[in-house]
């Protein structure tokens, strides 16, 4: 998959291509869907498929720190959207510039720049400057400028619509078996182990400390987990808990969460490592205990309590 960022770095497509827009964040059952009908239609018309995405997403744009909490970093989200036939991505960076591009000049982009054959948007799709253009807007200039305009039908689960809102809502709840059949598959966070306060050797449970990159993470307390290490010779998968919070104990809340795990079984040096974390199952919420000795005996309980669900998870797969 090609990624592009910027139109300056955009390569012609003489024939054209097919397009969608959106943040896709999450790229769940319901972007699934959507990316299925743009593959088909692509390999219907020969052409490649298109992404057009922006970053940081708009609403990260006007209130960062109040934004929805992303379900997927920007290269978490290409992963996933390689993994389902997206030909380009093409990342245009939203700044003042873009934020007061008109409906006509998006439209002219779609036409001059991607000579778009076919666009696939939702009927509630608004684009432009103080979000001016709608659906009627692009089939109109579909038929002026002879492309193909899709209204894409929002996929359901049960009687609500599969969003990333609602993802992010039965995450924050804890419910992973929802969030997992919205997804098509487990939640998870990549990132990169870096140095901490190694606090946790002193409470007998010596933690990785994960980058997050962002202000709000859309999970939050203690998660029995699996977590897959790229130690570059094979991935191998260990069990272990991890807290996603700020560590309100520690008197260091901060305005960034943290993602710190201790792995079960493991004697090595993680720092510098690309880790996958799954999260299996909510143990607790996060909470401030009244000092380190209440905090220990916290940990222990929560890994006794994960290990009792893998053990039972291992039964039911009859390992």
């Amino acid at each position: 998959m090609e990624i592009t960022r910027g139109m300056v770095n955009l390569s012609p497509q003489p024939k054209g291509c097919v397009v969608t827009l959106g943040n896709f964040d999450g790229v769940h059952k319901g972007h699934q869907a959507v990316l299925a009908n743009v593959r088909a239609k692509s390999k219907e018309l020969g052409l490649p498929s298109v992404l057009v995405c922006f970053e940081p997403q708009p609403m990260e744009y006007f209130d960062e720190f109040n934004a929805p909490a992303r379900l997927t970093r920007f290269r978490e989200k290409i992963e996933l959207l390689s993994a389902q036939g997206v030909d380009r991505v093409l990342c245009l960076r939203f700044n003042e510039a873009t934020r007061s591009m008109t409906a006509t000049e998006f439209i002219r982009l779609l036409v001059e720049k991607l000579n778009t054959k076919a666009l696939f948007v939702g009927d509630d799709a608004k684009f432009g400057a103080d979000r001016s253009g709608n659906f009627s807007l692009l089939v109109e200039a579909g038929e002026e400028f002879g492309f193909e305009v899709t209204n894409l039908r929002t996929l359901t689960f049960g009687e609500t619509r599969v969003s990333s809102s609602r993802i992010r809502q039965c995450l924050a709840q804890g419910d992973l078996k929802q969030a997992k059949e919205l997804l098509g598959y487990p939640y998870s966070i990549k990132g990169k182990v870096v140095y901490g306060r190694q606090l946790g050797r002193t409470l007998d449970a010596p933690t990785a400390n994960v980058q997050l990159h962002r202000y709000r993470a859309p999970i939050d307390g203690v998660f029995a987990v699996d977590v897959s290490i790229d130690a570059g010779a094979g991935e191998k998968v260990y069990q272990g808990v991890a807290n996603v919070g700020v560590r309100p104990t520690l008197e260091e809340e901060s305005l960034k969460p943290i993602l710190e795990v201790f792995l079960f079984d493991f004697d090595g040096d993680l720092y510098g490592s690309c880790v996958k974390v799954v999260f299996c199952s909510k143990l607790r919420n996060e909470k401030k205990f009244d000092g380190l000795e209440e905090l220990k005996q916290a940990i222990a309980a929560d890994v006794t309590q994960a290990k009792l669900f893998f053990a039972e998870r291992n039964k039911r797969s009859g390992l």
